[in-house]
């Protein structure tokens, strides 16, 4: 098998293409449109799937365990030291 390097076969096969076409008058075709659609259908399912998503997401974020147990814990410390942490109130009249 001879061997055939690809830029010399470009180099032939260029004069060829520039005879066959006009360059005012090229479009994509029928293949560039099923492609850009095919695009365009792509990103319209991932844009829904992504609305889809992003509705099941909560966005509230649930408190550390660890820091509502401190918390807990040092408030518990606090009232059982402190005499102000009595209920305020009194007696209206």
């Amino acid at each position: 098998m001879p061997d055939v390097n690809v830029s010399q076969a470009m180099t032939q096969l260029v004069p060829l293409a520039a005879d066959s076409f006009d360059k005012n008058k090229v479009t994509p075709g029928v293949l560039g449109f099923l492609v850009f659609a095919a695009l365009a259908v792509g990103v319209w399912m991932l844009m829904k799937s992504m609305n889809r998503h992003m509705g099941r997401v909560d966005f509230t974020e649930a408190p550390d365990p660890a820091a509502v147990d401190a918390d807990k814990s040092a408030h518990a410390d606090a009232g059982a030291q402190s005499p102000s942490a009595a209920p305020r109130g009194g007696s209206k009249g």
